[in-house]
């Protein structure tokens, strides 16, 4: 199945982004199957699961940081 420009992968991957949200204090909290679920305390919590996977499609990585965002009051 071909993929259309919305699904185009971006070159960024679970473990890559999840040690770029270390930086703004998730840590990793579990993981089930391919999937990892990070936490953070700051600006109250927040639970984000994003997948293990290489490489993430570019609109679950907009959605991942569309909530991230608003978690931080960043919208």
């Amino acid at each position: 199945m071909k993929s259309s420009p919305d699904e185009a992968a971006c070159d960024i991957d679970g473990p890559q982004l999840a040690k770029d949200l270390a930086v703004s204090g998730y840590e990793t909290t579990r993981q089930r199957g391919s999937h990892v679920r990070l936490t953070t305390e700051r600006d109250g919590q927040n639970h984000e699961v994003i997948p293990w996977h290489h490489p993430i499609k570019t609109g679950t990585l907009a959605g991942i940081l569309k909530h991230i965002a608003a978690n931080h009051w960043l919208t």
